[in-house]
């Protein structure tokens, strides 16, 4: 019989006599079935490193913009945005007390607009503790920065020490004289910290509709899933953002009112001018972390050097006022909160910083309570079954 040949890839062959059909296999065909005889293919799509698929880059740059776009229209549209956001939050760690008055037979809505008085009146009382002696000093400026320059006349000699020490590695110019700044930046920080009438107004009717009316959001927000799972997780949502902002005012309220008796009665005994004012107000700044405790120590450092005649004896109340946020800041409320909501260190600044940028001192208020929200979200909403680092 002839012999007829064929090619693997041509699709020819070569029969044998005996009926057995002999098939040529050429080198890439070895490659390609993972004969031990030869190598990998340097370009094999096994050893390529993995690429972004331009529909992944396309998802990204997509949130990205969507990013920015939010944070643009909360920075611009931040006189209506800032006060709803507020009155959310409010709302949400106030409605346990409207549940608490309600199984007293008090309807939601008279006992929204009694916690909003409350609440009003405690916040009118310590404005009004705070802006007593913030009124008598600063009719007195002028002679207190002159008392707060002749205090730190101390300081002229090592000033000239290092004048003399730029002058001889070549400086052109030495420290310039300490002078006191004029005060021209007292009304535009209160301009800064005032808002307007319609902001102060939009916020008391959202806070009051809010309260009255959370029971009945509640269930329109759970209603609006048709499946089961997802009512159910919206549910538990709901009720975890509520008892945890509630627990937090509740807590963190307690620890600043401490905050603020201890700054008191030290400042009493230190001999400090006005120690109500002072204690009110650093209960009020503990509000915002980090930011408002080292406001408070500058201004007790501030308010020390005037009053007595040593430096030495200004700092007392500032240094112990120090020894007290540093117990406070590092037993006291993580001890108390931190096992209920542990909230990462670079987080919480990350979150300060944000918010302030964003809205100022009310977004420096409500960062913490923000980042709460946004954990309880990720919690509920991702996925918690990360794949685990190989063991090694």
């Amino acid at each position: 019989m002839p012999s007829a040949r064929w090619d693997v890839v041509n699709g020819r062959g070569s029969r044998f006599p005996g009926g057995r059909n002999i098939v040529r296999v050429l080198p890439s065909e070895r490659l390609i079935s993972g004969s031990s005889e030869s190598d990998p293919l340097p370009h094999s799509p096994a050893e390529l490193p993995p690429v972004i698929r331009r529909t992944e880059f396309v998802a990204f740059a997509l949130a990205g913009l969507l990013l920015i776009a939010i944070v643009t229209v909360l920075y611009v549209g931040r006189a209506f945005f800032l006060p709803v956001v507020m009155a959310f939050v409010i709302g949400t760690m106030l409605s346990p007390a409207a549940g608490f008055l309600e199984r007293y037979r008090v309807p939601r809505s008279v006992g929204a607009v009694l916690i909003v008085i409350a609440v009003t009146a405690v916040v009118a009382f310590m404005v009004a503790l705070i802006a007593s002696p913030m009124m008598e000093w600063s009719t007195r400026l002028p002679e207190l920065g002159a008392q707060l320059k002749d205090k730190l006349h101390v300081f002229d000699r090592p000033l000239a020490l290092w004048r003399e020490m730029q002058a001889m590695l070549g400086g052109s110019e030495g420290l310039p004289s300490f002078h006191i700044p004029k005060i021209d930046w007292v009304q535009p920080t209160i301009e800064f910290l005032s808002p307007t009438f319609t902001e102060f107004l939009l916020f008391f009717v959202t806070l009051i509709l809010f309260i009255a009316s959370w029971r009945d959001l509640r269930r329109a927000m759970i209603m609006t899933f048709s499946d089961h799972d997802a009512r159910l997780r919206t549910l538990r949502i709901l009720n975890e953002i509520e008892v945890h902002l509630g627990n937090y005012l509740l807590t963190v309220t307690l620890i600043n009112v401490g905050v603020g008796v201890g700054t008191g009665i030290i400042c009493a005994l230190a001999g400090m001018p006005n120690p109500a004012g002072l204690g009110a107000l650093a209960a009020t700044l503990n509000f915002i972390p980090i930011i408002g405790p080292v406001a408070m120590f500058a201004l007790l450092v501030v308010v020390g050097l005037i009053a007595f005649p040593t430096i030495s004896g200004g700092l007392i109340a500032a240094l112990a006022f120090g020894g007290l946020t540093f117990l406070e800041g590092h037993f006291v409320t993580p001890m108390i909160i931190g096992r209920r909501l542990a909230l990462n260190a670079l987080a919480v600044l990350l979150a300060l910083a944000f918010w302030t940028w964003l809205w100022g001192p009310m977004g420096a208020f409500l960062s913490s309570p923000l980042l709460i929200v946004a954990l309880i979200l990720k919690e509920h909403l991702l996925p918690t079954d990360a794949p685990q680092l190989p063991q090694g």
